[in-house]
C-alpha cells in the first residue's frame, strides 16, 4: 500500500473511523488498509462535488493492485456493501466499480425511480392555445410538458425557457383553469426573475389566463418548509406540496440532495417541469443533478428532454454568443484571436497578467460603478432608481483569495465609492457602513425574510437613520438595521458561483493570474452569459486558454441508477 495520500481533515477522519469499525468487524488487515485510502477518496470526492469516486482513481495510492483486487479487499472489509445487499453499511460499492456513500447512493436511486415514473405519458392534450407564432423546438417543449408528468427543458440565455413556461401555462390553465401552479427557483434573486420574466412573456395572454398565473415565486428551501433539523423540509412524499405543476427555474443549482428532496415533495399526479442551462455550472454541493437529467442520447428520459438552441438575446453573429460558443467548444485560440483583434461592441478583452489586476482593469471597475455613484448622489430617496443602477454593471471573479479575487477588489471598489461620495451622513470613523455601501447576505435568515444571495443597499431613513434596504417583489422597499443583518460582505464583485440566476448590462469577468482548479469552461461560460449587452474579460491568455480547455469532472452514476429502474 502508498500511505501517502493528501486528504482533508474530515475525509481523513472518517477513513480512520471506517478502519476503526471494520477492526470491530474482524476484517482482515489488507482489507482495512484499503478502506482507509478509499474511504479518505470518496470524502474528498464527495467535497468537491462527485457523488462518487470510481476505484480506477483509487489504484495510483494502491502498490500492484487491481481495480478487481480492490473491490475484493474493499468488500471483505464488512463495511462496504452491493446495491443489492440486505445489509444496510456506510459505504456502497456498485456494478461499474463506483465507491459511494450510502446516503448518495441512495439519493441517486431515489431519484432515478421517481423521475422515470414521473416520465410516463400522460396523454395527448389538445392543442388550444398559443402565444403567438412559437419556433419549433418551444412548441415541442410545451407539447412534451403536457403529454407527460415531467419536462426537462435545457437552453441558454435568451433561447426561451421562459417564452415555453408561459406557454404551457396557459396550456394547462385553459384545460383546467384551476390548476394549482408554483413557481422555485434554487435563490431568491433567480426566482424573482422568474417571476418578472412570466410576466412579460405572458402579456400577450388573454386576460382570464394571466389572471390565474402565479402571484409569487418561491425559493426551493421555502417552497419546501425548512424545519430546525439539518436536511429535513416540512413537505416530503408523506407531506407532499399542494399543487398541480411546479416549475423549477436554473435547475442547473439543484444539487443532488435537494432534488431529490424537492421531486419526491411533489404529488405523483403533478407535472414537474425543470428549466436550465446544461452547460453552466453545477451546483456548488453534491451533483451535477440538470446536466445528467439533460443528457438526452444516453438518458432514458430522452422522451422528456427539450434542448432550445436559438438565442434570441445572443445570436451566434453576436459578440457574447460568439464568444459563449467558443468556450463551450473549447476553442480558446479562435476566441484569443478574434478578441486581441477587437471584438466588436459587445465584447472587449483586457490582457492583464499580474497577480494584481493591472491599470487597466481597474480604471474599467471603478468606470462601472460611476453610475451607480451618481444615482447615490442624485436622490437618496429614489431607492429604485438606486436598485437599478446598482444592477447594471458588477465584476465577477473565479476565486475569493488574491488580488484577482472577490476581497480584494471588493475593498478596491468599496473604499472608491465611499471617497467618491463622501457623504454627510457617513459616520466614518470604524464603521463599516455608509449611504450607498452594497451587501451580499450569506446565510438565510427566515425571520426577518433574507435569503442567501440577497443584495441590500445600505441608505438613510426618513429620520437619516442608517439601514439596509432589500426590494421586495411587490416593488416595495423595506429596511433592516445593520447590527441585525445575518453574515454578509460587499456586494461589488461576486463569484461565479453567487451570480448564477442573475444577469447585468455589463460585467467585467478577472480571471484568476495562476491556474486554479475551480477555473472551468462550465465557469467560464456561466460568467459571460450573466451579460445582456457588454462583457470585459481580464486575464493572460495562458488563463483563458486553461478556462476553456478543463471541463468539470463529477463522477456520478446516475445515468446507471436510471437504467436499472423500471420503466414504468
Amino acid at each position: 500500500m502508498n500511505g501517502t495520500l493528501a486528504t482533508s481533515d474530515l475525509a481523513a477522519g472518517f477513513a480512520a473511523n471506517a478502519a476503526g469499525w471494520a477492526g470491530n468487524r474482524g476484517a482482515p488487515a489488507d482489507s482495512i488498509e484499503a478502506l482507509k485510502i478509499a474511504a479518505a477518496c470518496v470524502g474528498d470526492a464527495t467535497a468537491q462535488g462527485s457523488a462518487c469516486v470510481p476505484l480506477s482513481a483509487l489504484i495510483p495510492h494502491l502498490a500492484g493492485r487491481t481495480v478487481a483486487d480492490l473491490r475484493t479487499m474493499l468488500l471483505a472489509s464488512r463495511i462496504v456493501s452491493t446495491p443489492d445487499s440486505l445489509e444496510v453499511l456506510p459505504l456502497v460499492l456498485d456494478s461499474a466499480d463506483r465507491l459511494y456513500l450510502r446516503r448518495y447512493f441512495d439519493y441517486e436511486r431515489r431519484l432515478a425511480t421517481n423521475l422515470l415514473l414521473r416520465a410516463a405519458t400522460q396523454g395527448q392534450a389538445p392543442v388550444q392555445l398559443r402565444l403567438d407564432e412559437a419556433p419549433d423546438s418551444q412548441r415541442l417543449a410545451v407539447d412534451l410538458a403536457m403529454r407527460r408528468r415531467l419536462a426537462i427543458i435545457s437552453g441558454g440565455p435568451g433561447t426561451g425557457k421562459t417564452t415555453t413556461v408561459a406557454q404551457l401555462l396557459a396550456r394547462i390553465l385553459e384545460e383546467n383553469p384551476e390548476a394549482r401552479i408554483a413557481l422555485a427557483a434554487p435563490t431568491g434573486k433567480a426566482a424573482a426573475r422568474l417571476l418578472d420574466t412570466l410576466r412579460e412573456r405572458a402579456a400577450g395572454l388573454p386576460e382570464k389566463v394571466r389572471a390565474r398565473l402565479p402571484a409569487e415565486a418561491h425559493t426551493v428551501h421555502r417552497l419546501l418548509g425548512v424545519t430546525p433539523a439539518p436536511g429535513r423540509f416540512r413537505h416530503d412524499s408523506a407531506n407532499p406540496l399542494a399543487l398541480d405543476v411546479l416549475v423549477v427555474d436554473e435547475a442547473s443549482m439543484l444539487d443532488l440532495s435537494l432534488a431529490v428532496h424537492l421531486v419526491e415533495a411533489v404529488p405523483a399526479a403533478a407535472r414537474l417541469v425543470l428549466l436550465g442551462d446544461k452547460d453552466q455550472l453545477a451546483a456548488v454541493e453534491v451533483g451535477s443533478v440538470f446536466a445528467e437529467l439533460a443528457a438526452r442520447e444516453s438518458s432514458r428520459l430522452a422522451n422528456c428532454v427539450v434542448w432550445l438552441s436559438e438565442s434570441y438575446r445572443f445570436p451566434a453573429s453576436s459578440g457574447i454568443g460568439r464568444l459563449a460558443a467558443d468556450i463551450n467548444a473549447g476553442e480558446p485560440e479562435r476566441a484569443l484571436d478574434w478578441m486581441t483583434r477587437g471584438a466588436g461592441e459587445s465584447v472587449t478583452w483586457i490582457d492583464d497578467a499580474g497577480a494584481d489586476i493591472g491599470l487597466a482593469t481597474r480604471s474599467r471597475i471603478l468606470q462601472g460603478y460611476a453610475a451607480y455613484i451618481e444615482a447615490v448622489r442624485g436622490s437618496l430617496a429614489d431607492k429604485a432608481a438606486i436598485f437599478r443602477a446598482f444592477e447594471r454593471f458588477r465584476v465577477l471573479c473565479a476565486v475569493r483569495e488574491s488580488g484577482r479575487g472577490v476581497r480584494a477588489l471588493n475593498a478596491l471598489v468599496g473604499r472608491h465609492v465611499r471617497t467618491e461620495l463622501d457623504h454627510p451622513l457617513d459616520p466614518g470613523g470604524r464603521s463599516p457602513w455608509y449611504p450607498g455601501r452594497a451587501v451580499m447576505v450569506m446565510r438565510n435568515d427566515y425571520v426577518l425574510r433574507i435569503f442567501n444571495g440577497d443584495t441590500g443597499i445600505c441608505l438613510p431613513a426618513a429620520d437619516g437613520q442608517l439601514g439596509v434596504w432589500f426590494a421586495d417583489r411587490e416593488g416595495t422597499f423595506r429596511a433592516i438595521s445593520p447590527s441585525r443583518l445575518p453574515e454578509h460582505e460587499d456586494a461589488w464583485a461576486n463569484t461565479v458561483h453567487k451570480a448564477q440566476g442573475s444577469e447585468f448590462d455589463t460585467l467585467l469577468f478577472v480571471l484568476p493570474a495562476k491556474e486554479s482548479p475551480v477555473l472551468v469552461r462550465e465557469l467560464a461560460y456561466t460568467a459571460v452569459t450573466r451579460a445582456r449587452t457588454h462583457v470585459t474579460l481580464s486575464g493572460s491568455g495562458e488563463s483563458f486558454r486553461a478556462a476553456c480547455l478543463r471541463k468539470t469532472e463529477a463522477h456520478s452514476g446516475l445515468a446507471d441508477r436510471l437504467k436499472e429502474q423500471p420503466a414504468d
